[in-house]
């Protein structure tokens, strides 16, 4: 089968290529597991992550990607909740343990066995992958491929940030970074919220602009004050400054939510330069957003289908996979990115 693989840790600077196409053997589904025919895969800013070293891969190579819908291939021995022929995806969750005290009490999120896709496995940037059958999660039917591929993390974690962020309709709402993920919660907040105004924090002009089009009722760079104090935000942004601007944009007893895998080094001096009382004095929160869960997926894809929430897309042809993460490097996507298989 094609693949793409991630065989060294490197920056992503259009210099060189970060992932190496390879002829791989088709992999058989092991017991319990599920092989599936990838149609599409959505492009990620972990895989970012992942490619230059802030959430290594624990073994190299792998194929990375972890937003990848397609169908039921063939099931292993012992797999019986899907059937060939049936519509899946699979989300950064691949497994978690199912017995420890944050599976047992429906925060598999937090397992300390959690397992990856893409990292701590091979994912999707191939025509096969596997995966255990539970954490193959179906697809609603309303759903295209490629419209259902950037909801399974940038649509589901973006929707746990916002159950996080504890808002309540009517309550001011801002969204600091405005990519993949920040352009879906905004869409998701209009549909949940229709009461709140959201306000957008992003450093280009065409990001905020896109983010006007799509319903913002303001929109202005990090660290510029918006109209009214803030009851929550979400940051969704892959650095520090944005996090201590979004601090001082907080009400009063207001909850910064931080939807990361990690953050980059460049600019982590700016958290020392934060100031007590105009910063985190009053009661401010700060909450990070860890993984997600198969209970996120689910109530996502749902919601998106019932509601006709869907991600602004960009596709390519599997082909153009390290073309696409230069252009996610360097900020060059409107909304989000999807690889094609079989173009």
């Amino acid at each position: 089968m094609k693949a793409w693989l991630l065989r060294r840790i490197g920056p992503v600077d259009g210099k060189s290529d970060p992932l190496e196409f390879a002829a791989l053997p088709v992999p058989a589904p092991k017991p319990g597991e599920v092989l599936i025919r990838v149609a599409a895969c959505g492009v990620c800013h972990t895989e970012l992550d992942e490619i230059e070293g802030r959430t290594p891969p624990p073994r190299l190579p792998v194929v990375p990607g972890h937003q990848a819908v397609g169908r039921i291939e063939n099931c292993g021995p012992g797999a019986s909740l899907h059937k060939p022929g049936d519509r899946v995806g699979v989300a950064w969750i691949r497994s978690a343990c199912g017995r420890c005290a944050f599976c047992l009490t429906d925060r598999e999120n937090l397992c300390p066995e959690f397992q990856a896709t893409g990292r701590d496995a091979d994912g999707g940037y191939a025509e096969f992958m596997t995966v255990p059958e539970a954490f193959a999660l179906p697809i609603p039917q309303a759903l295209t491929d490629v419209e259902a591929a950037p909801l399974l993390c940038a649509g589901a974690i973006g929707y746990r940030s916002l159950r996080l962020a504890g808002l309540k309709d009517g309550e001011r709402l801002g969204l600091a970074g405005f990519g993949a993920s920040g352009h879906l919660v905004l869409k998701t907040a209009r549909h949940a919220f229709p009461r709140s105004p959201i306000f957008v924090f992003a450093r280009a002009a065409a990001e905020r602009e896109f983010a006007r089009s799509l319903g913002a009722d303001w929109a202005g760079d990090h660290g510029q004050a918006p109209p009214e104090l803030l009851n929550a935000i979400v940051d969704t942004t892959p650095v520090w400054t944005p996090v201590a601007a979004a601090l001082r944009a907080l009400a009063p007893g207001g909850r910064l939510v931080i939807n990361a895998i990690r953050k980059e080094d460049v600019d982590k001096d700016v958290l020392g330069r934060l100031d007590y009382p105009s910063d985190l004095w009053m009661e401010k929160e700060i909450k990070s957003v860890a993984n997600v869960a198969r209970r996120d997926v689910r109530e996502f894809l749902a919601l998106a289908a019932e509601a006709g929430l869907r991600a602004e897309v960009e596709t390519c042809a599997f082909a153009g996979a390290n073309a696409a993460l230069v252009d996610l490097k360097m900020r060059r996507i409107r909304g989000a990115k999807v690889l094609r298989l079989g173009v």
